[in-house]
């Protein structure tokens, strides 16, 4: 946790001993906000997120997050530059202060694309997906899962490079699921915690008796590839229609024809939606099959966006 920690005059602000200057805001969330700020020790810029904290839980899940950042030093997986909490009488903020990548999200990419009527090519889309599956094998080599991974928690490097955010969801990988009462619990769980268009389909009718794993996160990784095939999730319609994505969710996928897309990424979006998740292929076959899909070394370059 940061040291001192103060706002001080002129919209500046001071963590771990270091000023930051305050430039603007980049976004807000439910319980949180997102500030663009400059270290004025070194002239690079950092996203700031500020969560409210309103009780105590609030202040250790925001604690839970800072210390899942912590947990990984990884190119896909967004770096914690700093943490600590404000207070000021009764009220609390947590503050993770967070690389600024300028490119956006992976989300902001495929809509601007489909703006002009295009979508990310299928060699894009292939050294997009490595380098997810990447931070994904990281993350589930610890023992965690993300639970809720969609294309505005991807975000994008200097490089190109996807680079996973908002780990505030973040658990334990496997979950063993004994009684009718602890399967509620992790159902209502992630219908607050796991983004309904991206949640995997144990997740909306959790049993009594059943083990929850690290598959959710295949499950949203087909819905991300499906969406960067497509320029929109799976089930997005669905929710924007207001039909139930709890049963749409229950059906295979039917993957829409194209001419963009070669079969073995079909077959490789077909195997991530399989609604079994016993049958759902974990992150290590993936990798072995999207790296041998990989296009030749030379042309690697063109492959980034």
């Amino acid at each position: 946790m940061g040291h001192a920690l103060c706002v001080c005059s002129r919209g500046t602000i001071i963590i771990d001993n270091k000023r930051y200057l305050f430039i603007q805001k980049l976004g807000e969330g439910g319980f949180s906000y997102v500030d663009l700020v400059e270290g004025l020790h070194d002239g690079h810029f950092y996203a700031l997120k500020r969560i409210l904290c309103h009780e105590q839980q609030d202040q250790e899940e925001a604690q839970r997050e800072a210390d899942m950042h912590r947990l990984f030093h990884h190119p896909n997986i967004l770096r914690l530059v700093a943490y600590c909490l404000k207070e000021w009488g009764t009220k609390h903020e947590a503050w993770l202060l967070l690389p600024f990548h300028k490119r956006g999200t992976l989300w902001s990419e495929i809509e601007r694309l489909k703006d002009k009527g295009n979508f990310l090519t299928e060699d894009q889309i292939l050294w997009l997906l490595l380098g997810i599956c990447r931070g994904l094998e990281a993350i589930h080599a610890k023992g965690y899962a993300h639970r809720d991974l969609k294309p505005t928690n991807i975000l994008l490097g200097d490089e190109g490079q996807p680079v996973l955010m908002d780990l505030g969801s973040m658990n334990q990988a496997r979950i063993h699921v004994e009684g009718s009462r602890q399967a509620l619990t992790l159902q209502d769980w992630a219908a607050q915690r796991c983004t309904i268009s991206y949640r995997a389909p144990e997740l909306f009718t959790v049993q009594s008796h059943c083990v929850i794993d690290e598959r959710t996160d295949v499950w949203s990784l087909g819905c991300v590839l499906y969406a960067m095939m497509f320029g929109e999730g799976p089930y997005d319609m669905v929710f924007q229609k207001g039909d139930s994505v709890a049963l749409a969710v229950q059906n295979q996928l039917i993957i829409p024809q194209s001419s963009r897309h070669s079969s073995a990424v079909r077959q490789l979006l077909a195997s991530m939606m399989t609604v079994d998740p016993q049958q759902r292929p974990h992150i290590p076959l993936l990798l072995s099959q999207l790296e041998a899909l990989q296009p030749p070394a030379p042309g690697q370059h063109t492959t980034q966006i």
